[in-house]
């Protein structure tokens, strides 16, 4: 009977065992998860956004910048970020579509890149935009938006425009869902700037830099 006993505890403590491995298994998984990050390559198709004095297009160059982070997130960091884009290709998706992407996504952050133009040329910098109307992750959105404007300043030498509210569709639509930005990559109207972004490896490093911001942040 003892024996017996003593088989049936042992088994009991077995299966605790498997039971509490199986719990520390599903908690490190939810702990280790990626992150779902969707990118937003403003404009395309019809729809050129600014021109750059060369002739090239804001729609082309965020859609550059795009692909280039997807590429370096599977190359430099082993997919830790779970990225999706709202275009892969020169085509116009509504705003109403990019938002709504983002939400059935259940994204943990969405981004929007998009390009700058002023009719004084000498206006230049980062621009980082928040919702106006707020929204439930405003906290998290404006520690995000600092911490990559903080990144663009510092390792690309951009000027910071600073942090700004607005009314821009994709972030009014996404701020009760996720942490939000939009995000103006200098401006096409200025020489230098503009000239910046003719080059490979500054499109490389502005994927990088975004890149590095958010796996660091989030």
């Amino acid at each position: 009977m003892r024996a017996k006993n003593v088989k049936l505890r042992l088994r009991s403590v077995q299966v605790l065992v498997f039971v509490l491995l199986k719990i520390c298994l599903i908690f490190s998984g939810n702990l280790y998860a990626q992150k779902r990050i969707v990118i937003d390559p403003g404009h395309g198709g019809k729809d050129a956004g600014a021109i750059a004095p060369e002739k090239r297009c804001e729609k082309d160059l965020v859609l550059a910048v795009t692909k280039e982070m997807v590429k370096l997130n599977q190359t430099l960091f082993d997919n830790e970020l779970e990225l999706y884009v709202t275009r892969y290709k020169d085509t116009l998706i509504s705003l109403k579509d990019r938002a709504l992407l983002a939400r059935e996504l259940r994204a943990d952050v969405f981004v929007s890149l998009h390009c700058n133009h002023a009719q004084h040329t000498n206006a230049k910098g980062i621009e980082v935009y928040l919702a106006k109307n707020h929204g439930k992750f405003l906290k998290e959105s404006i520690f995000l938006a600092y911490q990559l404007q903080k990144q663009f300043q510092k390792k690309l030498g951009f000027k910071s425009r600073r942090v700004k509210f607005a009314n821009f569709q994709v972030l009014r639509e996404t701020a009760d869902s996720m942490p939000s930005v939009l995000i103006e990559l200098g401006f096409l109207s200025n020489e230098d700037e503009s000239s910046y972004y003719q080059k490979p490896e500054n499109i490389r490093a502005l994927a990088l830099v975004l890149l590095e911001g958010l796996v660091e942040n989030l």
